[in-house]
This record gives C-alpha cells, sequence and structure tokens, in this order.
C-alpha cells in the first residue's frame, strides 16, 4: 500500500539514481572518483546511506513491455502477469498446454516461511494469454523445478523431490509422494533445477552447484520395499542425474553446471553456469564410469567462441546500490570483489537458463540456437550452434547488441521453456534485486528490500513480430495412433508430449504404427523418436535397430548404435552391423561406436576399437571413449595397435601405447599382462622409442613383479631400454641449450630412474640459472619418488629458489608426513623461515592425519599472528600513495600474478577472470591480494585429497567424473587422481590463493601492479 501511496515519488527517486547511475558510468575512471571524492571522503560502515539508494519503482506489465529492444523480426508478448503469477523461476506446460510454474516466493532468504508456490495457468479462451489461475501446491521452501508426468508433477524443493497430483478435479494437488531427498541447499543460487523429459523416456535434472547425495524419500518403492536399511547414497557432486518415471529410478549423468540445462532435438545436452554461459555435455557418465582406471576430463566443454564470460550488450541503468556497494569496495570499507567499472555486467556474470529453441513459430534458419539469460544484466542473449569435429561451437548472433534487454531493472529472464505453440516462453521473476543476500553487506542491505516483488512475476512469449497463438493444442485425449503420428511433428514440444503419453500409457497397440514410422517416416526426427518409444514399450526389435543402423541419417546412425546396446548378447548380426560403422564417413557416428563397443567384449571389439584408434589417433574425445571401453581388454587393443608397423612408430601410435600400458600396470589383469608381454617380445629392438613409450607407461620399478616379467619377455631388453630411456632423458635434461619442449618431456621421463643416481642432476635443475619451468618439471618429477632424501635435498636448495618456485617446492613437501616432519624441522633449525610457506598451508597441519605431524606443527602455528593479515591490508595501503610504473608493474605480475592469472596473453587462466581488473577500486585489489580467505568464492576452494599411497595433492576440483578427480593449482598444474586411488577429499576451506605475497611483492611494486592493472584493455 505504502508503495502505491508514494508512487510519484518513488518514481521521481527512481528516475533520479538511474540519472545518476548513467551519467557515473560514462564518466572516466579518474573523472569519477574526483567527482564522488567530496561526497564519499566520509565513507565507513557507521554511516547511513539512504540518501545514495533510493528504491527503484516497478513497472505494470504494460508499462515494461515498452522498455525491450527486440531483435528486427521479434516481439515480445505477455501471457501472464501478477496477480494470476509471482515469482516465476521454472515452468513445463501438460498435455493439454495448462502450463504448471514454479513460484519461489521465499527467494532468497525466506525458505523456513515455505512460501514457494506451484501455480498452474491456463488459457480458456484460447486468445493466447493466461486467464485462469490456481494454486496447484504450495508451502515449499526453495522450490526450483517442475515437469509434468502421469496427470501430475514432478517437483524439486531442496533437499527433496516430490510428485504431486490432483485426484479429486478440483485443481489443486491431494496426492504428495516424498520420492527424494538429499539434494544440497547451501547456496540459494545453486539448487537443483531444470526437469526435461528426453529421448530416453527418462526425466533429465540439473544437480547444480551444491551438490547432492541422494537417497529414497519416504513415499519411494525402494524406501517401502527395504528391510534391511536404507540404500548407500548417490553422491552427485559436479554431476547431473536422471529418473525412470516408471519405479522412479534415480541414476547419475554429466552435467554438474548452475543453472539450466537443456536437450536438444537429437538429445545433447546443454548446461551453463553463472559465469560461463554455454557447456556442452560430452559424453554419458555411465560410459566413463565403467572403467575405474580412466581419468577422464571434466563431460562440460565451454563452447562458446567469443568466451565463458563473453561481452553482453544492456541497456539498463545501474542500480544505485551496485554503484555504492562498488565504491565502498574499491575503497576497502567493506569487503568483495568489485564489477567493472561499477557496471552490473559488461560480460556474462548472471547467466540461467540455456535452452535450445526447438519449436516450429521461428524462422527455420533459428531451429536449435542457444538462448541463454542474463538476470543481473537484463537480457537475453543468442547463439547459433555449429558442429567441430565431435564438439560444437556457439556463434554470437547479435552483433553489439543482444537478442533482448530491457531498460528495466527489475527484468529476470531466469528460465525459457519451448511452448506448445512453437514459440519461446520465458519466466521473469520480476524482483528489484536479485543479488546474492551474501554479497550484500549489512550497511547496504539494510536499505534494500530483498522481498520487494514477491508479489509480481510476468511470463513472457517471444515470437515473430505479429505472431497469434493459435488454440491451445490438446494431446490427452489423442488416440494412441494419433500420438504416433505426432512423433515427427515439427515442434519439439509436441514430439516430446506425444512421447511421453506413449510411455504413460504404454499401450502395446503402438508396436505396429511405431515400426512403420520408425522404417518409412520422411523426417529423421521421426524415425528417431519412434525408435525411442519401442525401446519405452520394451518393443524395439533387434531387427528394427538394425535398419537403422543403416538409415541415411548419421544422428539416426548413431542411436541406432546406442540403442542396440542391451540386443548385443542376443543379436551377433546386429552387433556386426554396429561394428560396421567403425567405417562410417561421420565422426560422431564413430565417436558412439567408440562409446558402444564397451557393451560387448572379445577379439571383435578389440578389432574394431584398435581400427577406431588408429583412425583418428590424435583425437582427444575419440581415445576418451574407445578407452571408456576398454575395462578389460586392453592388451588385446595394445596388441592390435602395436602390430601396425606404421601406426606404433608414429607420435600419436607411442601415445596410445603408452596410456594402454599405464592402465595395464596399473590394473594387473593376467590376460592384458599377457598380451603385453607378447608383444613386447614382437616390437624389433631397431625401435627403441616404441619400446621406451610402453615401458615409460608401465612405470614398471626395478625389482616389481611386473618389471621381472617384462625383463623376462624381452630378454633383459627392457631394463637395457628403460636405463637407455633414463640416460638419454637425463642428458636432454641438463642441456641447457635443448629445446624447451624436449627438457621437460625428458624430465618427466626421469620418473622411471632411480632417486639415488639422479639426485645430483636433480638438484642441478632446481639451480636458480635454470628457466622456471624447467625447476617445475624437476619438482613434479620429485614429487614421484617415495625416498626420504627427496626433502633433504629441497630443505638444502630451498634458500636458492624464488618464491614462486618454492611455493611449488612446499607442494612437493606437503604431500608424504616424513616429508612435512623434514620441513618442520628445518624450520626448527632455522634453515626454512615460517614466513616462507604460505600460512594457510601451516594451519592445514593442525588437522593432519599424521600426530606426528600435528605435534611437531605446533610450534609453527603458535608463530602465526593471528590477525595479520588485517595488519599486511592497512600496511600496504601506503602503496596506493605511491607514484606506479606500468611497465614495471607488468613484470611484476609476470613474475607472481601470472602463476593463476592471465592478462594480455601471458600467464595461466586458473584463478578468476581478470578482464575486468583495470576498473577495480586499487583498495580492493590490496584487500584481495594480502587477504585472500576473507571472502572465498565456492569455485576457488582449496582441496586436500590423499592418496592409497599416502600422498597428499591439493589444488581447486577443476572437474570430476564418475572415476576421477581434476585439482587444479598455480602454472595451471593438474593432478587427475582416479577415485579407486582416493582415501581421503576435503576441502581446506580456504581459497587456491595464497596468503604471504608480502614475502614478493613490496610496496612500490605492488603500486607498479596497480597501475599496469589499470591500463590492461
Amino acid at each position: 500500500m505504502l508503495a502505491s501511496i508514494h508512487r510519484p515519488a518513488l518514481a521521481f527517486a527512481a528516475a533520479l539514481a538511474v540519472a545518476l547511475a548513467v551519467l557515473a558510468a560514462s564518466l572516466p575512471d579518474t573523472l569519477l572518483r574526483s567527482t564522488l571524492a567530496q561526497q564519499t571522503d566520509t565513507d565507513s560502515v557507521e554511516r547511513d546511506y539512504a540518501g545514495e539508494l533510493p528504491r527503484i519503482a516497478p513497472r505494470e506489465p504494460s508499462d515494461a513491455l515498452k522498455t525491450f529492444h527486440v531483435a528486427s523480426g521479434f516481439e515480445m508478448q505477455i501471457v501472464a502477469a501478477e496477480p494470476l503469477v509471482t515469482d516465476p523461476i521454472a515452468m513445463a506446460f501438460d498435455e493439454d498446454s495448462r502450463l504448471y510454474v514454479v513460484e519461489m516466493r521465499d527467494y532468497s532468504e525466506d525458505d523456513k516461511a515455505f512460501l514457494g508456490r506451484i501455480r498452474r495457468l491456463e488459457d480458456t479462451d484460447g486468445d493466447g494469454r493466461m486467464d485462469k489461475s490456481v494454486v496447484f501446491a504450495e508451502g515449499l521452501s526453495w522450490p526450483t523445478a517442475v515437469t509434468c508426468y502421469d496427470g501430475g508433477v514432478l517437483v524439486g524443493a531442496p533437499p527433496e523431490i516430490y510428485y504431486l497430483k490432483d485426484t479429486d478435479g478440483d485443481g489443486r494437488a491431494d496426492l504428495k509422494q516424498h520420492l527424494f531427498t538429499g539434494f544440497a541447499r547451501s547456496n540459494v543460487q545453486g539448487l537443483l533445477n531444470s526437469f526435461q523429459w528426453g529421448l530416453d523416456n527418462r526425466i533429465h535434472g540439473a544437480t547444480s552447484s551444491s551438490g547432492a547425495a541422494v537417497l529414497p524419500g519416504p513415499d519411494h518403492p525402494l524406501a517401502k520395499a527395504a528391510k534391511d536399511g536404507s540404500p548407500a547414497p548417490i553422491a552427485l557432486r559436479g554431476r547431473d542425474f536422471t529418473i525412470d518415471p516408471r519405479g522412479w529410478r534415480l541414476e547419475p549423468a554429466s552435467g554438474g553446471a548452475q543453472h539450466g540445462m537443456s536437450l536438444d532435438d537429437w538429445g545433447g545436452g546443454y548446461v551453463c553456469s553463472n559465469s560461463d554461459h554455454l557447456q556442452q555435455v560430452m559424453f554419458e557418465d555411465r560410459y566413463v564410469a565403467r572403467n575405474p582406471y580412466l581419468a577422464a576430463p571434466s563431460a562440460r566443454l565451454s563452447i562458446a567462441v567469443d568466451g565463458p564470460q563473453a561481452d553482453v550488450f544492456r541497456t539498463s541503468p545501474i542500480e544505485p546500490w551496485r554503484i555504492v556497494r562498488t565504491r565502498l569496495r574499491s575503497k576497502g570499507v567493506i569487503p568483495g570483489v568489485v564489477e567493472g567499472g561499477g557496471r552490473a555486467s559488461g560480460y556474462f556474470t548472471s547467466a540461467t537458463g540455456v535452452t535450445i529453441y526447438r519449436g516450429d513459430a521461428w524462422p527455420e534458419s533459428l531451429r536449435g540456437i542457444a538462448v541463454v539469460g542474463d538476470v543481473g544484466g537484463n537480457l537475453i542473449h543468442r547463439k547459433r550452434i555449429e558442429p567441430n569435429g565431435i564438439p560444437n561451437v556457439g556463434k554470437r548472433i547479435d552483433e553489439k547488441s543482444e537478442f533482448v534487454s530491457s531498460e528495466d531493472i527489475w527484468f529476470r529472464p531466469v528460465q525459457f521453456a519451448n511452448a506448445p505453440d512453437g514459440t519461446l516462453y520465458i519466466a521473469d521473476m520480476y524482483r528489484e534485486v536479485i543479488e546474492h543476500p551474501a554479497s550484500l553487506h549489512p550497511v547496504i542491505k539494510k536499505h534494500l528490500d530483498l522481498t520487494s516483488g514477491r508479489d509480481r512475476g510476468r511470463i513472457y512469449r517471444l515470437a515473430p513480430t505479429g505472431f497469434r497463438s493459435a488454440a491451445p493444442a490438446k494431446l490427452g485425449t489423442a488416440s494412441t495412433l494419433e500420438l504416433v503420428g505426432l512423433l515427427e511433428h515439427a515442434n519439439g514440444w509436441t514430439r516430446d508430449t506425444a512421447s511421453r503419453l506413449l510411455y504413460q500409457r504404454q499401450d502395446r497397440a503402438a508396436a505396429i504404427p511405431l515400426e512403420k514410422l520408425a522404417r518409412e517416416s520422411k523426417r529423421p526426427l521421426g524415425r528417431l523418436h519412434a525408435l525411442y518409444a519401442l525401446e519405452g514399450l520394451g518393443l524395439l526389435s533387434a531387427d528394427t535397430v538394425r535398419v537403422a543402423v543403416r538409415d541415411a541419417d548419421p544422428a539416426v546412425r548413431r542411436h541406432a548404435a546406442r540403442l542396440s546396446e542391451s540386443r548385443f548378447s542376443d543379436s551377433a548380426e546386429l552387433r556386426e552391423s554396429v561394428f560396421a560403422l567403425a567405417d562410417d564417413a561421420d565422426l560422431r557416428v564413430r565417436y558412439q561406436v567408440a562409446f558402444t563397443a564397451g557393451e560387448s567384449s572379445g577379439p571383435r571389439r578389440a578389432e574394431v576399437l584398435a581400427k577406431l584408434a588408429k583412425a583418428e589417433p590424435a583425437n582427444s574425445w575419440l581415445r576418451l571413449a574407445i578407452r571408456s571401453s576398454l575395462a578389460e581388454g586392453s592388451g588385446r587393443v595394445l596388441a592390435a595397435l602395436a602390430s601396425d608397423a606404421a601406426f606404433r612408430q608414429s607420435p600419436a601410435g607411442r601415445d596410445w601405447l603408452k596410456a594402454l600400458a599405464e592402465q595395464i600396470g596399473k590394473q594387473q589383469r593376467s590376460d592384458d599382462v599377457a598380451e603385453l608381454i607378447g608383444t613386447l617380445r614382437g616390437i624389433p629392438a631397431t625401435e627403441s622409442a616404441t619400446l621406451q613409450a610402453v615401458l615409460q607407461g608401465l612405470a614398471a620399478k626395478p625389482g616389481s613383479p611386473l618389471a621381472d616379467k617384462v625383463a623376462a619377455a624381452t630378454g633383459g631388453r627392457a631394463e637395457e631400454l628403460t636405463k637407455q630411456l633414463v640416460a638419454g632423458a637425463l642428458k636432454t635434461a641438463v642441456d641447457g641449450k635443448a629445446g624447451s619442449g624436449d627438457r621437460l618431456a625428458a624430465i618427466q621421463q626421469l620418473r622411471l630412474g632411480d632417486f639415488a643416481t639422479l639426485e645430483p642432476a636433480l638438484a642441478q635443475l632446481l639451480e636458480p640459472t635454470q628457466p622456471a619451468e624447467v625447476q617445475a618439471a624437476a619438482l613434479d618429477a620429485l614429487a614421484s619418488f617415495r625416498d626420504p632424501r627427496v626433502a633433504e635435498l629441497l630443505v638444502r636448495a630451498w634458500q636458492t629458489l624464488s618464491p614462486r618456485v618454492r611455493s611449488q617446492a612446499a607442494d612437493v613437501l606437503f604431500s608424504r608426513p616424513e616429508w612435512i616432519l623434514a620441513l618442520l624441522k628445518a624450520v626448527a633449525a632455522n634453515t626454512v623461515a615460517v614466513g616462507d610457506v604460505d600460512p594457510g598451508r601451516w594451519r592445514l597441519l593442525a588437522d593432519h592425519s599424521d600426530p606426528a605431524v600435528r605435534q611437531q606443527a605446533a610450534a609453527v602455528l603458535a608463530q602465526l599472528k593471528v590477525g595479520r593479515r588485517g595488519e599486511v591490508v592497512e600496511a600496504y595501503k601506503e602503496s596506493l600513495k605511491l607514484a606506479g610504473d606500468a611497465a614495471r608493474g607488468k613484470e611484476h605480475f609476470k613474475k607472481v600474478c601470472a602463476a593463476c592469472h592471465q592478462l594480455q596473453g601471458v600467464g595461466y587462466a586458473t584463478g578468476p577472470n581478470l578482464a575486468a581488473m583495470k576498473a577495480r577500486g586499487p583498495e580492493a585489489i590490496v584487500l584481495n591480494v594480502f587477504d585472500p580467505n576473507r571472502e572465498v568464492n565456492p569455485q576457488y576452494l582449496n582441496y586436500n585429497v590423499v592418496t592409497g599411497d599416502g600422498r597428499t595433492l591439493s589444488g581447486m576440483i577443476a572437474a570430476e567424473t564418475a572415476t576421477s578427480v581434476t585439482l587444479r593449482r598455480a602454472e595451471n598444474a593438474a593432478d587427475t587422481v582416479l577415485r579407486i586411488d582416493i582415501e581421503v577429499l576435503k576441502s581446506t576451506g580456504m581459497s587456491l590463493m595464497p596468503e604471504g605475497l608480502e614475502k614478493q611483492i613490496d610496496k612500490q611494486a605492488m603500486a607498479d601492479l596497480l597501475a599496469y592493472l589499470r591500463e590492461v584493455e
């Protein structure tokens, strides 16, 4: 009511704030600071900022339409607005075009108020606008996802997933089944989301960044049938999931991004995170899970040509609160990073709801494009998806503009949906503030209302100009035969809904028309949907799949190979038809065959996989697929590849043999070892490089059982070749005139040698006259040994190491308890100073698993001053008054910062993107550099992994798959650890960014660095 009484005043204040915001954004950085100087001299957390933080008034729906800038040929049309709907963040159409909407009214801090609802909207008069609204369900906490099934809806409200249904026809759900629990809710912007019906007759869902350990809920069939306790939870950190609604079986799936997941016409997955707006899911989790010895990369691949945080072009002004926050952060009054130049966004910072357009109302040329919202920038972005080998690439369509942008800062396009009328629907949460509450300091937050907009919300239709929607589709009463016919409809929603209804009904009368459609439809998508519909009914025959394997369309062939997997044992003829696709002209078909082959076994499979490897030996994705199919049988494939002289002598061929030998050596299957031994016997002695590649992969230390077998098989040649390999590597490693790449490769090969023999050379490689990359490689090699003298060598060399190399040496020393003890002994003897090591590292020793380490670390921990970071920050504020030299600053960046950050093509992009660094206030930069743990982005948290052999590795989690975890740290160094080798995986709670950089950057150097960062384009 107050808003309506004082609306003119609010409107004036809002207009004034917007004008000031636009003016501030347009001023040069120096002029802006000068202009604001007088009014900001008294900035502090005690000051009242009410005068600078006027509220921005909302716009009524008709007025909001006037604020949109839409690409030529399109327009925004209102489908529903308050009071029919409020706070929509997800939506799904049922078979009769009724729209179920998730209303997250408890965003962002009222999760305990249980204000979330599911609303059902309906267009009863066919005019294209919803006119009937009913609250289908309420009393939910943070609901985030919905999809329709069997007359009801599956709803995600973490930690739970429910099935809700109206059984008495009053429009409200009276059946509520609690199916799953365990989805984490640590981050309101990182909750499960995006339920989608897939080609595979499964509901696909996104876990998001909060992760999950999923258990069946009390109403799940498994829970009801359980007699011996609950099953083990399904861990979903870094992965998504699928649900079979017939039995509610949940399984892990590849994915793991933040908010937004979509499937294209052919079942391909796309996801997004707030600062990585377009990623493709490259493989199915179940495939890599077959081989626990395969260290797989992340299934998510960024495919935007213009980068994860691509530029966006907003037309809305900057919110007053954001301008104030930027200023206070830049002055160090409050903690936190600072947006570029005080702008809410000039690049993707809050990407949500990636959706592949699959309708038939837009021009055909736009079918299959990716649509992404940026809720902070009040805009909708689009990209064209194009093939690029096995992955795709996404290319910007609108130059220096967006598909849709709004001048209204309340416009929050959170999620999208392909609609029954062939257009794209947009869920506009319509909120005054969308920012995460943890990012708002109390001095600002107290002047904002984070509930503002709870009573508002819009749903739009993005349609061709002048589009008029036809009468709502009603598929609920369609006959089985009619549903089969709709599987070749041009609109993706229609095909998906017909597919879902056929799966629900399980009407076996569909078999004959589906068989006919699968074989005779003129539309590839019709043939494809018919195949999966038959599979869902349990009626897909091997003969029908064999016909599809020979389909004219490569995508149909690819899916036919996938569908053949469960029928291999029943049809040798089908298996041979699929294996024949190893010669297919389409690379993606061959990619699928490489995965599918793993569902068979025997010599024929090895022959097919070897053929695929030989055809594309350097293709990393194809190699991944082939190796996923080798949970057993690596020896046969190695033998087949090694029998081809040209292949085994090529660099890519040797890499293949090395990789397979590595798995054989680790796995120790007797049949694979026998194949390897036989292969070694057949490689001519003249091909020392090939033999050495195999031996290097095996990494069999002299005296081990495997080394003895290899020695016997080769008449002692293996041992001699290993010695030759190490000797040759040693010669190259210490040769200062050799190429950098050759030296680094040679140092890696030193791992096969004996530490006692190599110690002098490794010590030489650590000398300060050596290039930094050589020293780093030597440290990596040292980490591979278990000899206690490794720690002694590093302690002796410590004083000669640069601060940057010392940090890498600390990585090695902290990897084994006995080496940590040697370091602590050196500290006690004053050989190593406590301040030479990141304080964060020392603090971790307080909880070390080894009691001896904890005991001896106590003295070091006592020396660390509590709160010293604040003292350092205060001291370094002096650098803000010094004149800086940008040229010198660039050199400081190369020496210190480039280990984790990248600017102007220099350094490693391990840490946060610094594209907007020039616009950050210098005070905030000083704070972030010297007190990195004051506010840590979860993405850059440091983790410790303890392996089965007692080694400790650390870094941020860069990727997780069913079989491995990848840790990344400074210099882009990474360790991929197989899950079978992990004893402990635990977050340290601290940033990857080290403390103690004052040891490397004095105050003048900091002034120079700030000058360089300010001038970076």
